[in-house]
């Protein structure tokens, strides 16, 4: 067989792929059967994807074209031809957003009770109250910006809205035999509401866009002057910061000036009104030095990611999911404390199933405990109230030695990390904020604790980040161990991001950018080798994207020496299946679902002695060459059974939720065949977790974090007190933050 594998035709382009991953976040808001309040969140989550993927992604193209940086990936396309095939699907996509919001959500949204109006259909009662709401509320608040030879345009932030106002001031010229009309520009304030509730006679909830109040009465703004047209609009900037480490002389100042100038990135993207006068359109769009293609005409309002708002509210039952409550594990549900039980053997939990609260439990529970000596922990994204900062921080005020990496450079977190390096810093917890040109995207938590005239060492590694919020919505797997081989590797990780002090070797650990890449592509290589000697060959690896050519080219090779390649990539995937002679043994599927598949695990047969790995790092160059990393084996012969038959084999079995990527890019979508039992995986992992809980359906609620907190042998004994939920209980929905698909870290 021909080595074709460079060949851009095995390969799928980056961001057309992600493109695909977006559309099946949108496909769920298409897709009937998705509960109505759901289907309008995907809606909203699309929308966010899609402004990040600009603020990043075409603002990198753009930025190629350019400089005249001609940077050819793998599939072969120049940045000119990527830019302009992204337009045009994205294009269609906006399109099929607010298709199905028009004809779909907003007709089922009035169904339940919720209605969005217009201002044509409000009546005489209605517009007097919002009259008296603007005049009170808004007025005061708006600021008229004309543009003229005296006004220049002003500078509009990254993702405000916008009201673009055409004036006539009775100074209108005949120019060319054309009309020219005066033009000015109002900044819908962002510190106040989107949606201005109005009481109406036949809905539960009525509410109209605060940009539609404020066009109402724009002319109030401009006295003496007729007002010729009012649409709005939006600008999205290219939001990738840009600094020099090494030239840095305090990196959390360098990044806090770089977040300030965010807002003030070229123009990528312009959203407007559809209807806009086309002169309007071209205005706007020479001034922010933009294209036709850059240009997004919209039937219905700016900014869908707004439509969070509605989704938060009280809505009937059957317009929601099932309610999920994280279960808690059964051996550490009846325990004193987190250590007393990882001393008697690994624990493995699967979030949002299994209750993030352990995890947070044993970090509070090191800050309190007086055998505690140390606790170093890596910090990438956490939650708005984070326990386990506060856990941090008081434990450095009792007098522990508290190690924090927080990574300043997690993108679009950035001013949350500098908050926490701050207040950790003056609690006395060392910050640290990584390696120069590198981020820290492991996630290790590590306690040292002083037992029976020694210490031991206990560790906690995850998929997933230190976020309570978005661990009841990513699904994560982490590790409670104290193997002595663990607790060495994570006790010579810290070191390596606090000194600078590599280990000569690893005892278990795996890490880049010192060794994954290459250890990655040598597994991948043995499975060939092992097939080809007539061993066998398996691979199950998930993740969230698959990017790497090296690591897909060795993919190919063990394709065509026989090995079982499954591959669960939840979004982007740059190899090609199903193509005959080099990867017709991969198959790749995807699962967008109601929660986000985050977790990274890879199990290879080995010949037989099967190897499972849980990492941090999907399978791209910027994770094996710009991060640090960690994949690490899972041990425990148990567990291992459990990741392989359980956690990927369900994945594995679902026919509900799973898409199959074909060889030209696009993906289909399973269904059961005919008499086949319909596998939903993520319903089955709730069933699974309730099952090793001891509990069925909703007959136990985890107790949710008291404001007060507890000493650990009290918040337990509460624990285990804590009466089955009530009927009227088992109802409310559980308020989970909304994963982002793009960012997930």
């Amino acid at each position: 067989m021909p080595d074709r594998y460079d060949d851009p035709a095995l390969y799928l382009n980056r961001e057309l792929s992600w493109m695909e991953f977006n559309q099946r976040v949108l496909d769920e808001a298409l897709d009937p059967s998705v509960p109505l309040i759901e289907r309008l969140k995907f809606l909203a989550i699309s929308a966010s994807n899609l402004d990040e993927f600009f603020m990043v992604r075409v603002a990198g193209l753009k930025q190629q074209i350019a400089g005249g940086v001609i940077e050819t990936p793998a599939d072969g396309l120049r940045p000119a031809e990527q830019l302009a095939r992204v337009s045009a699907r994205a294009q269609r996509m906006v399109a099929e957003q607010y298709r199905v919001l028009k004809k779909e959500l907003i007709p089922g949204l009035q169904r339940i009770g919720l209605r969005l109006l217009t201002p044509s259909e409000l009546d005489a009662e209605q517009k007097k109250l919002l009259l008296a709401h603007y005049s009170n509320q808004l007025y005061p608040a708006l600021t008229p910006l004309a543009i003229d030879p005296g006004h220049p345009f002003p500078h509009l932030r990254n993702r405000t809205l916008n009201l673009a106002v055409a004036l006539d001031r009775g100074e209108l010229r005949e120019r060319g035999g054309r009309t020219q009309a005066g033009f000015a520009v109002v900044q819908v304030p962002s510190v106040l509401g989107r949606f201005v509730e109005v009481p109406h006679p036949s809905a539960r909830r009525a509410f109209i866009l605060l940009e539609d109040v404020i066009a109402m009465h724009v002319g109030d703004l401009f006295p003496g002057t007729r007002i010729l047209g009012v649409w709005p609009f939006r600008v999205t900037r290219n939001s990738d910061l840009s600094y020099d480490e090494d030239e840095s002389a305090d990196l959390l100042q360098t990044i806090q000036k770089e977040v300030r100038r965010r807002d003030r990135g070229n123009a990528v993207r312009l959203e407007i009104g559809h209807g806009a006068d086309p002169g309007v359109r071209r205005f706007l769009a020479d001034t922010l030095r933009l294209g036709p293609d850059d240009v997004y005409a919209v039937d219905g309002p700016l900014h869908l990611a707004d439509l969070q708002a509605l989704v938060a509210g009280d809505h009937p039952r059957e317009a929601l999911d099932e309610p999920m409550t994280p279960q808690p594990n059964a051996r550490l549900r009846d325990a004193e404390t987190v250590v007393e039980v990882v001393a008697q053997g690994d624990i493995l939990l699967q979030h949002p199933y299994d209750s993030f609260e352990h995890v947070v439990d044993f970090i509070e529970e090191a800050a309190d405990d007086p055998q505690v000596l140390a606790i170093k922990q890596t910090l990438y994204r956490t939650s708005g109230d984070s326990p386990i900062v506060k856990a941090l921080a008081r434990a450095a005020e009792a007098g522990k030695q508290v190690t924090a990496l927080v990574e300043l450079k997690a993108r679009f977190d950035e001013e949350n990390n500098i908050q926490w390096a701050r207040a950790l810093e003056e609690a006395g917890v060392h910050v640290v904020y990584g390696l120069i040109g590198l981020k820290t995207h492991c996630k290790v938590a590590l306690v040292v604790r002083k037992e029976n005239g020694g210490i031991r060492r206990y560790v906690h590694l995850s998929t997933g980040n230190y976020n309570p919020s978005t661990a009841r919505v990513y699904t994560d797997l982490s590790l409670f161990t104290c193997r002595e081989a663990f607790g060495a590797d994570a006790t010579a990780l810290f070191n390596l991001l606090t000194g600078y002090s590599q280990p000569a070797t690893w005892k278990r650990f795996v890490v880049a950018p010192i060794g994954l890449h290459e250890s990655v592509i040598a597994m991948i290589d043995r499975e060939a080798e092992l097939a080809r000697s007539g061993a066998g060959g398996s691979i199950i690896a998930k993740m969230n994207a698959l990017v790497d050519p090296d690591v897909i080219r060795a993919l190919y090779r063990a394709s065509q020496a026989g090995v079982k390649i499954n591959l669960m990539v939840r979004g982007i995937c740059c190899l090609r299946p199903g193509v005959a002679g080099v990867s017709e043994n991969i198959r790749v599927t995807s699962i967008v679902d109601r929660f986000l598949e985050h977790s990274r695990v890879f199990c290879f047969r080995a010949g037989g002695k099967e190897e499972v790995y849980l990492s941090s790092a999907d399978w791209m160059p910027r994770n094996f060459v710009r991060r640090v990393e960690l994949m690490f084996p899972v041990e425990d012969p148990a567990l291992k059974a459990r990741i392989r038959d359980e956690v990927l084999g369900v994945a594995l079995a679902d026919n509900v939720k799973t898409r199959v990527l074909r060889p030209d890019g696009t993906y289909d979508r399973m269904s059961p065949a005919p008499g086949e039992e319909a596998v939903h995986s993520q319903h089955r992992f709730i069933d699974l977790a309730r099952a090793r809980a001891g509990t069925t359906g909703t007959e136990q609620r985890l107790k949710l974090r008291p404001t007060v907190v507890l000493r650990p042998a009290t918040r337990r004994e509460a624990l285990r007190r804590e009466p089955p939920a009530s009927p009227a209980q088992q109802q409310l929905p559980v308020p989970v933050a909304v994963p982002d698909p793009v960012r997930g870290g």
